[in-house]
């Protein structure tokens, strides 16, 4: 269950992106964040004591374009959910929500690519979350196989990263 500093996180990362809903779910516990100008929050479990959180959200111009951009976030999904299934090779996963960097800087080279050799505690990329910038690092040694998500997207805790061939 996140604690009610994370989901303020939350709250403030999806309201600076261009996301109009996102929905989390967890252990029995599921958390809606919607960019209507409405109730932006709500929150459920199965615990009969939970109290919804409701935030006021400020006020959203409908605009056509934010219509299109909720028609291909589940596209988007889709793809990012979609990896390849190999028992043999290791997930290295995204430990927060945040926007991925694969360099660090935009004219610098990427940390790695696919056939690159990653040695465990090497970094691979760098997570954004609240303006603090997050060195993510392999937990296997390895050689990069794939890399599942594009510079500059956003992720999801637990979302996979790269594909590893562990040594």
């Amino acid at each position: 269950m996140l604690k009610i500093q994370e989901i303020r996180e939350l709250i403030k990362l999806i309201d600076k992106s261009s996301i109009n809903e996102f929905k989390y779910e967890n252990d029995g516990s599921k958390i809606v964040l919607k960019k209507n100008g409405g109730a932006a929050v709500s929150y459920q479990t199965e615990e009969a004591y939970a109290q919804p959180v409701v935030t006021q959200a400020p006020p959203v111009r409908e605009q056509v374009p934010a219509v299109e951009a909720v028609k291909e976030s589940p596209e988007v999904k889709q793809e990012t959910k979609a990896p390849e299934e190999d028992a043999s090779l290791h997930k290295v996963v995204s430990p927060m929500v945040g926007t991925f960097y694969s360099a660090s800087s935009p004219d610098a080279e990427a940390f790695v690519k696919p056939g690159d050799q990653v040695s465990k505690d090497s970094i691979v990329c760098i997570i954004e979350a609240m303006k603090l910038f997050n060195e993510i690092e392999s937990e296997v040694n390895g050689e990069i196989v794939k890399v599942l998500v594009e510079n500059g997207q956003l992720v999801e805790y637990g979302q996979p990263l790269f594909l590893v061939k562990a040594e």
